[in-house]
């Protein structure tokens, strides 16, 4: 058995986020051995995928940034745009192949960092206040690993009980264009022009690396995924009839489902009080935005500062009770029809002002920013719907 003072489960943006925040043995706090836990290359181990954020200066992660903007668009269906200045924040782009192979770089050669192949399975308590860790490498062989802390990323095999679920799923295209199509210097966050389902919304998304080159999305906010045939039928109108790209070229594609919900997600799991979810499972997907990567740093930051000063190093909220509430209205007015979403989203844009609205989506705004913002969106049926929530019943929704 091999015994650490942390296991981390899971090497995605949670796991590899935390790992590379915590001390090494030699600083102050540090911990004398950190077990690393990725299943080995196979339908376990998540695609490759691309995570954006917006952060103000220099960032922690930035020599694996593909690309940064400081101006965001946004486009409604009728054409009009909103273009919005967010210096000194910048939106930034990670691809998972850049961010893991700079996080490697940098625990390669870190006293009491190692990192093990194996499938885990069963995470159990121990009588001596530790943790065992039951894991099968990839010849079948059993890994077993016993910590005094472990922290689980991966996703859960069943969400936690809620009101309303969405999903927000999305195929995209790297593209390389033969003429100049794209502008470099901003990104267009929500393009409404894509043809609107009957049920939720969808949005084009572009982030472009150069006047040639760009990733495109097709992005839906529903009840239920498309297949890969239909989402290149919306990428390819997307492309032709709204950029009007021209011949062009398929670089490579990626393509996600994220829960939208307002479940509960319990960042303890058991009753020993050793072991942790982390990212996804630990509730860091914002869930009106899909977005994760910045709740994953916070949350990581939060854990290595509680190690480093010798506290149970309990993962926090990733985001505060007055955002989920609001988000948990925001879901249901979606769900129910009584709102617009193409129409909500772009009076947010075209009526916030952008550090205000950018501090909102992350949920770091004031009181009375958020009534601020809540005068912006359609009143009567938000608050209808505010109003019905304590009355609805949370359930396990059924798989989508």
């Amino acid at each position: 058995m091999l015994d650490a003072d942390i296991v981390v489960v899971g090497a995605g943006a949670a796991g590899l986020s935390l790992a590379h925040r915590l001390p090494a043995r030699a600083s102050p706090g540090a911990v004398s051995s950190v077990v690393l836990v990725d299943p080995p290359p196979g339908p376990l181990r998540p695609p490759r995928r691309t995570w954006c954020f917006w952060e103000t200066g220099p960032g922690r992660f930035d020599g694996a940034a593909t690309a940064s903007w400081e101006w965001l668009r946004v486009r409604g269906r009728d054409g009009g745009v909103v273009r919005r200045h967010l210096a000194p924040t910048r939106y930034k782009m990670i691809r998972s192949d850049d961010f893991e192979a700079l996080v490697e770089r940098d625990l390669k050669d870190r006293p009491g960092v190692r990192r093990v192949e194996a499938t885990v399975g069963a995470v159990t308590a121990l009588p001596d206040a530790c943790v065992r860790v039951a894991a099968t490498d990839a010849a079948g062989a059993a890994v077993d690993l016993r910590a005094r802390w472990v922290f689980d990323s991966r996703p859960p095999q069943r969400l936690p009980a809620a009101r309303t679920r969405l999903l927000q799923h999305f195929r995209g295209w790297f593209v390389r264009t033969e003429r100049p199509v794209f502008d470099p210097e901003a990104v267009d966050l929500m393009d409404f022009r894509t043809a609107q389902p009957a049920r939720g919304l969808s949005f084009g998304y572009v982030l472009p690396t150069g006047r040639h080159t760009a990733l495109v999305e097709y992005t839906e906010f529903g009840p239920a995924p498309l297949t890969t045939e239909a989402y290149d039928r919306a990428l390819e109108d997307y492309t032709r009839r709204v950029l009007r790209t021209g011949a062009m070229e398929v670089l490579s594609t990626e393509q996600g489902v994220i829960p939208m919900t307002d479940a509960v997600f319990d960042r303890r799991a058991g009753d020993c009080g050793r072991i942790f979810r982390i990212g996804v499972a630990g509730g860091a997907t914002r869930a009106s935005t899909g977005y994760t990567f910045a709740a994953v740093q916070r949350q990581s930051e939060a854990v290595a500062r509680a190690v480093r000063a010798g506290r149970r190093p309990v993962p926090p909220a990733p985001h505060p009770a007055r955002a989920r509430l609001m988000d948990a209205v925001l879901l249901r007015a979606l769900d129910t029809g009584r709102v617009d979403g193409p129409d909500l989203f772009f009076r947010l844009f075209d009526r916030v002002p952008a550090d205000r609205l950018l501090r909102f989506l992350d949920g770091r705004s004031r009181l009375y920013e958020d009534l601020a913002v809540g005068l912006r969106v359609p009143v009567l049926p938000m608050l209808r719907t505010a109003a019905e929530l304590p009355w609805l019943r949370r359930r396990h929704l059924p798989p989508r």
